[in-house]
């Protein structure tokens, strides 16, 4: 296309964004208005993409992070003929694909968008894995807008493609002054935006992003640039093309006050489809080819001690021979959580984000993305940073495998900064996740090895301290599932525990044991789901159910079981919660839980209470 036919483009995309958020009664108009021109040029010209094959290796990934702008993005696939007139018109309504905010519902779009910030720490991601793991090449295009500017995300992501050179990554930043409430924070001053990239060093172009020639050559040397991810700085206009909305404050989100005049002002419809260029090279990844291995996960003997933070690690690894898929990434703190093994037998796939939670999940979902199986890992404590992160990979279907280490009051000394005591609740309460809390070593590896075959967001809570191997090698461990591992005919009460409070129940049933009380004792390793089979026996058969958790009262163990029974099923007599209703200070291990109310002889003096109050 030449440059007036470029411009001709980028009227339809302006067009079509208005009509399409005024049939829908809602959307941004005027932030996909700003963009059209860029966009235009970037469809007709420089993106790389099969429509008819989404999974094509070689296909160029393009991220809205400023997923508000979805007129803009539907307009472009009307464009480009992977959607018609009629899918067209059901923007934002029930049962349609072309959602508000983009989401894989799509099959061009990879990530789900519309939190601010995140688009381009998933796109690092995704240049990561074509750098160092891939031989297509793609590029990477991330539309941004001005505001998303200010999230600390962005410029995790900023740093982090400088640092690793990531040259087939191209950010577009579209500064139309004005953000949802009025003014963003540099507003429209391009060199403010530039002097910050070129610090991170990033190579920065700064155009006007109507000047369809100037957005032409940008993509051009953004292209051409080596060693060096580019920045393309765009002064646009929001509403731009029609007077009464653009560069003017209070017209976000909102369809035009008058769709049928500002379609003629901007030149009545028009019917253009481009003819998207396809990539090159083959339709599959160009990977080295390997023989088939057979998984052979670490074996540990019963009644070793062994922590379950080593058990991964070791897993990992083995899973990384057998799965050439599997990738590790880890938040600076390999050594702890024992990822170090897998990146010392595959440093090819292992990928170091540094302190930097957000950028180590939007890695992981970009990854997922292009076929990986990522397993990203750092202290559970710090996955409270990425919840969002979180919360968006789930909104956009994504498969990653997440690993908290160090959880809970038993890791002793380092005090409440460092223990991860709200991870259950919060990944219970993301849609779709499995929540696992293995005990042993044994139990460990074979979940890590049942995890690679799952799909959804997968989270493994590992333990710093050794703990007695309590199952054999070969022991099984569904997810969904249960152990029980204490019964009984007489068995007055049920304590149920996860992780190290599994063999705080074990010590505390053989105490109470020689008192004459039977008790029930059950290892829920599978959080979510919870085993609501087994739970609703024992209520049945004990009537008492003591949930015994290192972690907070609210979302986690206690909260799991609790559930079973909420649907008008029998219900227990009794349901009592232990879990750390209190601050910790800095103490050994055993002296926290103690504090906290979880070992054997807190929970021994608790089920000697709610037998009393029984018997009365």
């Amino acid at each position: 296309m030449n440059s007036e036919e470029l411009a001709e483009l980028g009227q339809q995309l302006r067009v079509d964004s208005v009509r399409v958020a005024d049939k829908a009664g809602s959307g941004h108009p005027t932030s996909s208005m700003s963009a059209a021109d860029l966009m235009a040029v970037l469809l007709a010209k420089h993106l790389h993409y099969d429509f008819d094959r989404p999974a094509h290796p070689g296909n160029d990934r393009l991220i809205f992070s400023k997923g508000h702008a979805t007129p803009l993005l539907y307009s472009m696939y009307l464009a480009a003929g992977a959607i018609d007139e009629q899918e067209f018109l059901t923007y934002r309504t029930l049962g349609s694909r072309l959602e508000g905010h983009p989401t894989p519902e799509l099959p061009w779009i990879d990530v789900a968008t519309g939190s601010l910030g995140q688009g381009l720490p998933v796109g690092v991601g995704m240049a990561l894995a074509g750098q160092r793991l891939g031989r297509t090449p793609y590029h990477v295009w991330v539309l941004s807008g001005d505001s998303e500017m200010a999230e600390g995300s962005v410029w995790e992501a900023i740093e982090h493609a400088g640092v690793e050179h990531l040259d087939s990554l191209t950010l577009v930043i579209d500064v139309n002054r004005l953000g949802q409430r009025g003014p963003t924070r540099h507003q429209r001053d391009l060199e403010a935006y530039g002097r910050r990239l070129r610090a991170f060093d990033w190579h920065t172009i700064e155009i006007d992003g109507h000047d369809v020639d100037a957005v032409d050559a940008a993509f051009n040397e953004a292209r051409s640039t080596g060693r060096r991810p580019t920045a393309i700085i765009a002064g646009t206009r929001k509403g731009k093309g029609v007077a009464s909305v653009e560069d003017r404050e209070g017209m976000h989100g909102k369809p035009l006050p008058d769709a049928e005049s500002a379609i003629e002002e901007l030149g009545g419809r028009r019917s253009i489809r481009v003819s998207v260029a396809k990539p090159a090279g083959p339709e599959a990844p160009a990977r080295t080819a390997r023989h088939p291995v057979t998984l052979e996960l670490p074996r540990y003997e019963i009644g070793d001690s062994v922590a379950t933070r080593d058990a991964y690690g070791r897993a990992l690894a083995a899973l990384g021979t057998a799965k050439g898929e599997v990738v590790a990434l880890d938040g600076e703190v390999s050594d702890s959580t024992r990822v170090e093994f897998f990146a010392k037998e595959h440093p090819d796939r292992f990928f170091e984000c540094y302190i930097a939670e957000q950028q180590l999940i939007a890695a992981a979902v970009g990854m997922q993305a292009l076929g990986f199986v990522p397993f990203a890992s750092t202290f559970a404590a710090f996955l409270t940073r990425a919840h969002d992160f979180l919360r968006m990979a789930s909104v956009g279907r994504a498969s990653i495998n997440v690993v908290g280490s160090h959880a809970g009051v038993s890791i002793g000394q380092d005090g409440p900064s460092q223990m991860g005591l709200e991870d259950l609740a919060m990944f219970r309460a993301v849609h779709g996740t499995t929540v696992l809390h293995p005990c042993d070593a044994n139990q460990t590896a074979r979940l890590v090895a049942d995890m690679h075959a799952l799909s959804g967001i997968r989270y493994l809570r590992t333990l710093r301290g050794a703990t007695p191997v309590i199952y054999g090698p070969d022991e099984e461990f569904p997810v969904g599932g249960s152990k029980v591992l204490r019964r009984s005919d007489g068995d007055r009460v049920t304590l149920i525990g996860a992780g190290v409070t599994v063999h705080e129940c074990l010590k505390a049933a053989d105490l109470l044991a020689v008192e004459g009380i039977p008790v029930r004792v059950i290892d829920l390793y599978s959080v979510k789901p919870a085993d609501e089979h087994t739970l609703q026996a024992a209520a049945a058969d004990t009537g008492c159910l003591i949930t015994v958790e290192d972690h907070r009262p609210q979302g986690g163990v206690g909260d799991a079981v609790a559930e079973v029974f909420s649907d008008g099923r029998p219900a227990p007599k009794r349901l009592v919660r232990l879990a750390v209703d209190r601050v910790p200070g800095s103490a050994t291990p055993r002296e926290q839980l103690r504090a906290a109310g979880i070992d054997a002889d807190s929970i021994a003096a608790g089920v000697r209470l709610l037998v009393e109050k029984i018997i009365r």
